[in-house]
């Protein structure tokens, strides 16, 4: 088996090899994302999401971008027709067609998929072929012969149509392990024909890492050919499936962002290239690219309409967030103790929660993330420490709230630095009034005294979409004449959890619609100017929690603590608070 002659240019003005990486061509990043990773349960992209994903990827210096399956999908078809239009421009990536062989007992160029894969005038096409001669045989309904031309045909016709092509194996280590002179057939059959790439996939995700290198570098021994590897998560192992390839001679990776794909997933590409960047020492991506990771990641989840996995390698939040006292003690004389990188490398940032199992340290370096120097204030540390532990014993909550955290923070270190909020309660009311044909109106009364060089008492009634709804709309109304900065700050999500916290004598203190409730507020607040604000969203967000056996009364405490901290931002800019 010998590798062909290198390929002639594609007639596709765009480019075949992927531009900008210190690697270059010597080792591919293949996305996959939107068409194996647009597999997955809950996700449909737009066409005019898949560009935008084209272009994050693109951005981020991926060199492979696969768009879809042009002749399959109409969505695929029509977005390599808005790309060869010119809608995608790339800087770095080279942009990649996907689809079937022949068929069998028809001519390749009489093959209607295969025509569409060169009208989708893609420079790289990837084609997928069984390597299972049990899928040959039972799924093709043919021999292994024909299966082999269907390979050597289809792969012949898009070279001379001046296509670069990759090789997916399918189920290649199933097959290779159930009848190896098949498998490698398939790919000899490939490789002799023109393709560039073999690819070896792991299909139905059951490898593990040490076989799976094993089989990798036998084929690599036994055929010299360039080898990639494209693994799914059945077994959770994809990412380590992906990084032992590589380590046994794999050169290019199929990936997709944040893991998506059909069942469990695909390789995640940002777990993947963060280990062979940090941990392998390639410089697969362009420079400067490597600290975009996180921020990539976040963004694509979001044109998936799903949320950023918070635990997910090197970019979720909680990627490097520390609970445990004894890990915060170790941080504060030295971050790389409990981290086993720089998080601000992949874009990230480290985190020290505060909860009922954080220590004196904990509380000291959650501080410094707020500006607080609480190492001068021991007697504050010794407060805050204190005070957490007791209130999440009672269903209380920190590690999700930074806004009440710090309020609690500031108000321990003295009566100077407590902050206070822009009015005095002095009662509210609420009502919720269903009416006879069905429809439910909650109306919130305020009385308040609003803070001021001549305090005033304000009274105000408004209607909302339920209790807290109401109970926001009518403290808007009473404050917002002496505080217009409340135009700007949103409630922008709202989460209630039943508790059955334990009271002192060990008995349950409710159950049910009797349990406490905690309640988490997210508040967002708008720059005055729209258009000046980042991708990221508003020009700041916090959270802050409250709780009760009276899920109004925990709203209302959210939401005290949720105006107390959009007012001390106005008088403190919030770059000077951190």
């Amino acid at each position: 088996m010998s590798r062909p002659d290198p390929h002639t240019p594609p007639r596709s003005q765009l480019r075949s090899v992927p531009a900008g990486t210190p690697l270059g061509d010597r080792f591919h990043v293949y996305d996959t994302t939107l068409r194996d990773g647009a597999q997955r349960e809950g996700i449909s992209y737009s066409v005019a999401d898949k560009l935008a994903v084209a272009r994050h990827l693109d951005a981020l210096g991926v060199g492979f971008i696969e768009g879809g399956w042009p002749g399959a999908l109409p969505k695929d078809t029509e977005f390599f027709a808005r790309a060869a239009a010119g809608e995608l421009e790339f800087r770095h990536a080279a942009l990649v067609a996907f689809g079937a062989t022949r068929k069998a007992g028809v001519r390749a160029e009489q093959d209607p998929q295969v025509r569409a894969l060169l009208d989708s005038q893609a420079p790289v096409v990837t084609l997928v072929a069984k390597s299972d001669r049990r899928h040959i045989e039972r799924a093709l309904r043919t021999d292994v012969a024909e299966n082999r031309a269907m390979v050597a045909d289809t792969v012949a016709l898009l070279r001379a149509e001046g296509r670069r092509v990759f090789l997916d194996a399918e189920h290649f280590f199933d097959g290779y392990l159930f009848d190896p002179d098949t498998a490698l057939g398939v790919l000899d059959a490939a490789v002799n024909a023109g393709a560039d790439v073999a690819v070896l996939c792991d299909t139905n995700g059951g490898m593990l890492p040490l076989r799976l290198a094993e089989i990798v570098r036998e084929v690599a021994d036994r055929t010299g050919f360039r080898l990639g590897i494209h693994c799914q998560d059945d077994t959770g192992c994809a990412v380590a499936n992906s990084v032992a390839a590589v380590q046994a001679g794999a050169s290019h990776v199929q990936c997709t962002a944040n893991g998506y794909g059909e069942r469990a997933g695909n390789a995640d590409l940002f777990a993947v290239v963060g280990n062979l960047v940090t941990k392998l020492d390639m410089p697969v991506l362009p420079d400067g690219a490597f600290v975009e990771l996180t921020r990539t990641s976040h963004a694509l989840a979001e044109i998936a309409n799903l949320a950023p996995d918070t635990h997910q390698a090197y970019v979720g939040a909680s990627a490097f967030a520390h609970k445990a006292g004894l890990h915060a003690s170790a941080i504060k004389v030295d971050p790389e103790l409990y981290n086993h990188m720089d998080p601000e490398v992949v874009g990230n940032r480290q985190r020290v929660l505060v909860t009922e199992m954080a220590g004196r340290a904990s509380v000291e370096l959650k501080g410094a993330e707020f500006g607080l120097d609480l190492a001068g204030h021991p007697e504050a540390v010794s407060s805050v420490v204190a005070t957490v532990k007791q209130r999440e014993a009672r269903g209380w909550s920190f590690e999700a709230a930074d806004a009440s955290l710090e309020l609690l923070m500031r108000s321990a270190i003295g009566p100077e630095r407590t902050p206070v909020p822009p009015f005095t309660l002095e009662s509210y009311r609420v009502i919720v009034e269903r009416t006879a044909d069905g429809d439910v109106v909650a109306e919130a009364t305020v009385k308040v005294i609003v803070d001021g060089p001549t305090p005033s008492r304000v009274i105000a009634t408004r209607e909302g979409n339920g209790p807290v709804n109401a109970l926001d709309a009518a403290l808007r109304a009473a404050l917002t004449p002496s505080c217009p900065w409340l135009d700007r700050v949103e409630l922008s999500d709202y989460k209630v959890r039943i508790l059955n916290p334990r009271n002192g004598a060990g008995h349950s203190a409710g159950h049910g619609t009797d349990a406490v409730t905690r309640v988490l507020l997210d508040s967002t607040e708008h720059s005055a100017d729209r258009s000046a604000e980042s991708a990221e969203g508003g020009a700041g967000s916090w959270t802050t929690v409250g709780v009760h056996s009276n899920v109004v009364e925990a709203s209302w405490l959210a939401l005290v603590d949720a105006l107390t901290y959009a007012s001390m931002r106005q008088r403190t800019p919030l770059a000077a608070l951190r």
